[in-house]
């Protein structure tokens, strides 16, 4: 884990009860109606003012994109069901953001630990990880197959980078824009933390872990094969570890000069009659 250095320029982040307004929050969702509308309430609380909620309904067929907008967040509605890394890596395109949040939609997670992540942002980190390993698991929060498969993962991680980290698979993280803007994610599926977290490293930025809490899901099941992505999310370590950092930051740099995707996401901002953008892919992976 590389160290916060003193000297670094603190990120201006507002305080949160004044708004927030330079933080996007993005929330990945597949088939989450049950637990939705609780997330995106403690989004809100926790930031009062904050600028923009992403919900990315990835072809979800209950009613989650419904619920999430009658909670006033701005949904992205995908057509068929792409991955969490489509899902998440779309967010990311379509947020106006110089700050994002990334908070798993299936209410495991508690958004009332979102401010220690920003505390930690503002303290000179470029990525804050949640780990669940330094906080705690409440009953039934992990299951023993995904525990000793996330730390083996993460053991792999650490030798093959040199750092010391306790949890790559978070998916409750905090991060800078101008960190994302030097990588060139590629991830689809359940690798996309992984792919995000190593990245972040090889292109030196500055990463730390706070502790957080996991509770146990209450409603519907996890889409995670500990298997078949247990082995993705290991190929996904292996892969960025041999990728130069220079090739990352070319292919970064090259998706940049495309159109500014983000000029889209204005027009979720700014258009209060239209909440739901439909994006119609053609992607046949499933999540």
């Amino acid at each position: 884990m590389t160290a916060l250095e003193p000297q670094l320029k603190p990120l201006c982040v507002p305080a949160m009860n004044d708004g927030s307004s330079r933080v996007s929050v993005i929330l990945p969702a597949y088939n989450e109606a049950a637990t939705i509308a609780g997330v995106i309430r403690g989004c809100q609380e926790a930031l009062p003012g904050l600028e923009q909620l992403l919900v990315i309904d990835d072809g979800s067929t209950d009613a989650t994109a419904k619920c999430a907008e009658e909670s006033g967040a701005y949904v992205i509605r995908v057509g068929r069901n792409q991955g969490k890394g489509r899902a998440l890596r779309l967010g990311i395109e379509r947020s106006v953001g110089e700050v994002l949040v990334f908070l798993d939609a299936d209410g495991q997670d508690d958004p009332k630990e979102i401010p220690l992540l920003l505390d930690a942002l503002a303290a000179g980190a470029d990525l804050v990880v949640g780990s669940r390993f330094l906080g705690h698991f409440e009953p039934g929060g992990i299951t023993t197959l995904n525990r000793y498969g996330n730390q083996f993962l993460t053991w792999v991680a650490n030798v093959l980078f040199g750092v010391r980290l306790t949890d790559t698979q978070a998916g409750v993280r905090a991060l800078r824009r101008s960190l994302l803007d030097r990588l060139a994610l590629r991830a689809q599926h359940y690798d996309i933390e992984t792919d995000l977290l190593l990245q972040a490293i090889r292109v030196g930025g500055r990463v730390v872990e706070v502790p957080v809490r996991r509770g146990a899901r209450q409603h519907g099941s996890s889409g995670l094969d500990p298997i078949v992505d247990g082995l993705r999310i290991l190929a996904r370590i292996v892969r960025v570890r041999l990728q130069r950092p220079a090739v990352a930051r070319e292919q970064a740099t090259a998706s940049r000069a495309a159109p500014d995707a983000r000029q889209a996401s204005s027009s979720i901002r700014t258009a209060a009659n239209q909440k739901t953008i439909r994006e119609n892919h053609n992607a046949t992976t499933p999540r």
